[in-house]
């Protein structure tokens, strides 16, 4: 799986960077490094409604009202590094299927 945060201007201001370290930390403490690729991402075009995560590989498994689907994605919403881990737990993690 790849997860993209947005770093554009707006993204940026509103902590994009703290969320890109928040996702660091996640990933180690849940040991999917190996399996998770994170990246930064220009522009996803939801400035309104940043800082926005874009993960590829499918639908997400809960319906948290900042999540987005998409064809062949999900986008969250309103990211930031106090509810980073929350969203990973809870929209991301179970895709990865390691059960």
């Amino acid at each position: 799986m790849t997860i993209k945060v947005c770093v554009g201007s707006s993204c940026h201001l509103k902590g994009s960077y703290d969320v890109i370290e928040a996702f660091k930390e996640v990933l180690r403490k849940y040991d999917v490094e190996d399996i998770v690729e994170l990246q930064a991402s220009f522009c996803l075009g939801h400035c309104a409604r940043g800082v926005t995560v874009r993960c590829e590989d499918g639908e997400p498994v809960a319906q948290d009202p900042r999540v987005e689907i998409c064809d062949d994605c999900f986008i969250i919403h309103d990211v930031n590094a106090q509810n980073a881990e929350e969203l990973f737990a809870n929209e991301i993690y179970p895709k990865l299927n390691l059960n």
